[in-house]
């Protein structure tokens, strides 16, 4: 008999879950026609974050991207027909698609919302939100009297 080695795995699963600003863990987060949630990448840079979303296909209008307090909402609906008739005004194919989702991420109270860019290119939509400078105190001379 062999022992196998105890590995705390599972402490380190969670140690970061919850020291992430961007967390999108809410029931914000949803697809209302049971599709996949477009993958998202959010990366923390020293002037801020970006945050890019794969979501090829789509054009920029199909987007609708909305600050609310300090929640980013990416939401997006999409409508398709393709239809053929025959001389009687009857389908001989119908094909029809339509895509939405929504998500949501809560942004830390260190980013200027007044700056935050977005743009999409090669079906990647690429949000830009940079951090506020800090407002570093200049140093007050005080008089001796």
């Amino acid at each position: 008999m062999s022992l196998i080695r105890f590995s705390n795995r599972m402490p380190r699963l969670f140690d970061h879950f919850f020291d992430n600003d961007l967390i999108d863990w809410s029931n914000r987060n949803f697809s209302e026609t049971n599709t996949t949630l477009p993958a998202v990448n959010v990366k923390e840079k020293e002037d801020g974050f970006e945050i890019e979303m794969s979501a090829p296909g789509l054009k920029k209008e199909d987007f609708n991207v909305e600050l609310t307090n300090s929640v980013l909402t990416i939401s997006c609906a999409k409508k398709e027909e393709d239809e053929t008739k025959d001389e009687d005004g009857r389908y001989t194919r119908r094909e029809f698609s339509y895509q939405s989702f929504s998500r949501s991420f809560n942004l830390p109270d260190t980013v200027d919302y007044e700056k935050i860019d977005a743009k999409y290119e090669d079906g990647i939509l690429t949000l830009s939100i940079p951090k506020m400078e800090e407002v570093k105190p200049s140093p007050k001379r005080i008089e001796i009297s």
